[in-house]
This record gives structure tokens, sequence and C-alpha cells, in this order.
């Protein structure tokens, strides 16, 4: 069951501290992107760093099944102005932060200048710090995922060695470099079946987008396929919890190292209520895009 979050007095996430922004994503589903997320997140808890995770995977959420939790509040009630922010956070492992996912993109472009300004204050306004935003986006190429990963400072994308995994992933860093100008990738190899292959598919992947693309793409780790991560599904725990000396469990230990490793945004631009203006006029340009 999940504890519903209260306030404390420890002072705003953005107010003085830059907040490191990702998103998970992938070209397609399947492939461990919220297991990622959640163990991830979970991981960086461990670490001592707040995080907060978002559920953006609006079509198919399930980052509070993942971790057992049984939210009563959602995204979509801040946004209609029938609660705050604190309300809907549900508390994971390790104090990890979960704001559940409930809202269409779509949502955010239509607001009213009010409502964003409110929106943007609401993130603004979190009484508790934050370091780490973990966003898990959905997968493939539609318009949340797009808005998601343009509102965020670095994009993970999830592969595994499947000819539609790697052909999809290529797809989004496509379309996200090509006609967003997405430009800091990080690729996480799952479900790999030894030491090394993670790397070979990185650089299978790398050379075709720095070649066509003029794209980097950094390997930010790999993930073994491991019977634990499926046994911990069916538990509803993390498997970095569930099972902590697990293959899975050791590589999702070493992402979060990586991670901490990334640079850190220059303040103003890494404050949270900065993410969500970003995000609004995300949503904002692909509204108008598509009208």
């Amino acid at each position: 069951m999940s504890e519903q979050h209260q306030p404390n007095s420890r002072g705003r996430p953005g107010s003085e501290t830059p907040v490191r922004v990702l998103c998970v994503t992938s070209g397609k589903g399947g492939v461990g992107k919220s297991n990622t997320s959640v163990n991830l997140a979970v991981a960086l808890a461990r670490r001592g760093r707040r995080v907060m995770l978002l559920d953006a995977d609006l079509g198919l959420a399930n980052v509070d099944v993942l971790l057992g939790l049984d939210p009563r509040r959602y995204l979509s009630l801040v946004l209609q102005g029938q609660c705050r922010l604190d309300e809907v956070i549900v508390i994971g492992p390790a104090g990890l932060m979960v704001v559940p996912a409930s809202s269409g993109v779509r949502q955010m472009a239509d607001l009213g200048r009010e409502a964003q300004v409110g929106l943007i204050a609401a993130f603004n306004a979190l009484p508790q710090p934050l370091d780490t935003l973990l966003i898990d986006s959905a997968s493939g190429i539609s318009e949340s995922v797009l808005t998601f990963a343009r509102a965020s400072q670095e994009v993970i994308v999830v592969v595994c060695d499947e000819p539609a995994s790697i052909t999809d992933a290529y797809a989004l860093i496509k379309v996200l470099s090509r006609d967003y100008q997405v430009e800091r990738f990080h690729l996480v190899a799952s479900r790999v079946r030894d030491a090394g292959h993670g790397k070979r598919l990185h650089e299978k992947l790398a050379r075709v987008a720095e070649r066509f693309l003029d794209v980097a793409v950094s390997f930010l780790g790999e993930v073994p396929d491991d019977d634990c991560v499926r046994n911990a599904v069916l538990a509803q725990q993390p498997v970095v919890e569930a099972y902590p000396g697990s293959r899975a469990a050791v590589a999702y230990r070493r992402l979060a190292e990586r991670v901490e490793r990334l640079p850190l945004p220059s303040a103003p631009s890494g404050h949270l209520e900065l993410f969500v203006e970003r995000l609004i006029a995300a949503g904002e340009r692909a509204r108008a895009v598509g009208a």
C-alpha cells in the first residue's frame, strides 16, 4: 500500500540547486523501459539522491504497479485544480517520490495561461528539495513521447538486440534530433546475453546515428537478461529491492552511478518550474503543428 506524501519544510526543489531531468524512452514497447525507469530511480534514491519519478506513459501507465503502490490521486487532478501536486505524490522504496500518470500532453497544451502558471507554481512550490526528476515516457514517436523528451535535459533510450527495437530506436533518435534539435542521447542495452553484448549493440546503433544523423549516442550501460527481473515484476517490487544481489540489480546500480556522473544543468535552466514551462511550450507547439 502506498503512503500519501506529507509536506515538510525543507525548501523548494528549484530554488537553490539545479534539478537533473532525464526522460527514459524506447523505440518500441516490451524492451524493459519501465523496469529501467523504476530500478534506476530506486537505485538513485538508495544512493541518497532526492528523486521524483513521473509516470508519463499515458497509454500504458504501470509504474505504480511495478512498485506495488496504490495511488488515490493523479496528475490530472492537479491540472484540473482539484488538488495540490504534493497531494498526488506517493512514496515508494527509499523515499522515492512517484507522480502517477493520468493526463495527456494535449491537456497540458490546452490549459489556459492562468492554469499553466498555476501548474508551474505547483512544481516550484513542492516543499521538499529534488536532485533528479526521472520521466518514464511511452514508447515510439507519439506526441507525448516527443513532448516529454524535448522538455528534458537528457534522453535515455532503452533498446534490446531485436531488429524492431534497433530500427525503432534509430527512428526515435532521428525524429528527436532532426525535427526537434534534441542532442543528448544515452543508450541502455536491455536483456543482454553476456558481458560486452550491450557495448556491441551500442556501437552498431551509434555508428549509424553518427554517420547519417550526425548525432552522438553515448553508452550508459547494459542490463542482463535475468529471471530475477521477471520474479520481481510478479512480486510488484523493483529488482534492486527484491533481489539486491542479482546481476540485474548490480547493473541498475551501475547505471545509477553513471547517471550521477552526467553533467549537472547550470542554474536556472535546471529548475523544475522551467522544465514544466518547456513541457507546456512543447505541447503547444505540437498542437499548433497538428491543427
